[in-house]
């Protein structure tokens, strides 16, 4: 059974090294356990949706809400699903500073990433906009 689980969360520590350091754990432990899935950030604030096996997926949201890197973790959105629409990446990633602020302000009222404000429907469809114009970097 294939799952989809969609989040956001706070950076305790929003430095590059430790963005990198999560990306690159969130991408060995995410292959080896057949979850996929995309990361979009910016001024400190992580959304990203995790596909793959039901178990897999609620063992590693219960470890993000666990780990002391992410505060304010919110579940935004969970279905099962029969494909997966970000199959292609381990976790693929979007830093939001680099984006045309026109992109965001398309989901909310103000062009800056905070799926705290939005439902979980706009974040889940930034996100698929993200993956059809190639804003995603790090396929996996």
């Amino acid at each position: 059974m294939l799952v989809r689980l969609l989040y956001c969360s706070r950076a305790v520590d929003a430095s590059e090294q430790a963005i990198e350091a999560i990306l690159r754990e969130g991408r060995e432990h995410n292959q080896a356990c057949g979850i996929t899935g995309i990361l979009c950030y910016g001024d400190g604030v992580f959304l990203q949706c995790i596909e793959g096996g039901r178990l897999e997926v609620s063992e590693l949201f219960a470890t993000i809400q666990k780990d002391p890197r992410h505060k304010d973790v919110a579940l935004l959105h969970y279905e099962e699903i029969l494909e997966r629409r970000f199959g292609g990446w381990s976790m693929g990633q979007v830093n939001v500073s680099k984006l045309n602020s026109s992109t965001l302000l398309k989901y909310s009222a103000k062009p800056e990433l905070d799926p705290y404000a939005v439902s979980g429907r706009a974040s889940m469809s930034l996100l698929e906009d993200l993956a059809a114009t190639a804003a995603i970097c790090g396929r996996g």
